[in-house]
């Protein structure tokens, strides 16, 4: 640096709380539970994780399932069987879901046919894990 010139720095931007890359903003909230992302949008207001889960989305949700039918996943539970079921266990599956311990079963793998020959791995998730997604 020579004498009377200005001193410059080299600005350090400010930390990117939105994340780059990929999946932008994926890492801000990790390890989050969707109760406390919710209470980030206000008091009194119901956050999109508790209305997904409010009856009547539940209900569509439902209808959904049973109307598109499929095969039962790992657990071997068909979609007839799906209502009774959530009648039974509903609290204790929302209370998961909110506190964020609910984890999906694993994916039912089927191989099948492909028109060219050959085949291909189809994965079949459980009939509660397609009512949750």
């Amino acid at each position: 640096m020579r004498e009377g010139e200005p001193e410059v720095r080299a600005e350090t931007p400010a930390v990117d709380l939105q994340g780059s890359g990929r999946k932008p903003g994926s890492g801000q909230f990790r390890g989050s539970s969707p109760t406390r992302l919710s209470a980030m949008i206000g008091p009194g207001e119901p956050g999109l994780f508790e209305r997904m889960l409010g009856r009547e989305n539940m209900l569509k949700a439902l209808r959904a399932v049973e109307t598109n039918r499929g095969a039962g996943g790992i657990d071997g539970m068909e979609v007839g069987q799906l209502r009774g079921f959530l009648k039974e266990h509903w609290a204790g599956i929302k209370e998961r879901l909110l506190i964020g311990s609910y984890e999906p079963q694993p994916v039912r793998r089927v191989d099948i046919p492909k028109p060219g020959g050959g085949t291909r791995m189809l994965g079949i998730p459980t009939v509660l894990d397609r009512l949750i997604q």
